[in-house]
């Protein structure tokens, strides 16, 4: 649909064209008739051209390498662990994450949704960034990226990431599965329930 006037206008014009160079004795009324074609074939192809940049095609999707799983510390308190899996279940199904880790005080917390082989976190640049900033970090695109190398704990293929602190010791990661695919929605929902497991990871350790 999106392509339909685009197309209709220019067979429009071509039949017009072709019309034109077969008869060998124009009329008026023809003539006139001719340029009102010209005219709405003009307005088609233009409509058809603004919509392809009123209406950009959605970034294409990949499917992520790695096994889908559930992984929690088994060291923590049992109201900690149901508010990690209730957060990440509210993220990975009302967001355009497919894949998450949280890292709180020097550890993997929980990882889940479609999960790299790696379970090493290291903090590489961008996530010490975010730690010192206390601001998220939203790789649009991840292939773009020098330091996409740090988040080997996420599956190889992630088309992009949101990086957000959890106060100043720790980040939650959220890959998705194609680029620019997080909205502005996504990054509210994001940052509210960030703050929602801060306070419950600092009253547990207190």
């Amino acid at each position: 649909m999106r392509y339909l006037p685009l197309i209709v206008g220019i067979i429009g014009g071509l039949a017009l064209l072709l019309n034109r160079l077969t008869t060998p004795l124009l009329t008026a009324n023809q003539s006139r008739s001719d340029a009102l074609g010209i005219i709405l074939s003009a307005l088609l192809i233009l409509v058809g051209l603004l919509w392809q940049q009123i209406q950009p095609k959605a970034p294409e999707s990949v499917t992520l390498l790695g096994e889908e799983g559930f992984e929690l510390d088994e060291s923590l308190s049992e109201s900690v662990k149901a508010e990690l899996a209730w957060a990440s279940h509210i993220l990975l199904t009302n967001t355009a994450t497919k894949t998450l880790v949280v890292w709180y005080e020097q550890k993997i917390l929980l990882r889940r949704g479609i999960l790299s082989p790696v379970k090493q976190f290291n903090p590489g640049q961008i996530v010490q960034r975010v730690l010192k900033t206390q601001k998220p970090t939203y790789l649009v695109k991840l292939s773009l990226y020098p330091g996409k190398i740090e988040f080997d704990y996420l599956p190889e293929n992630t088309q992009g990431l949101i990086v957000q602190p959890l106060g100043d010791r720790g980040v939650i990661v959220l890959g998705a599965n194609a680029p620019r695919s997080y909205t502005k929605q996504d990054e509210n929902w994001v940052e509210a329930i960030a703050a929602k497991l801060t306070y419950s990871l600092e009253q547990s350790r207190s």
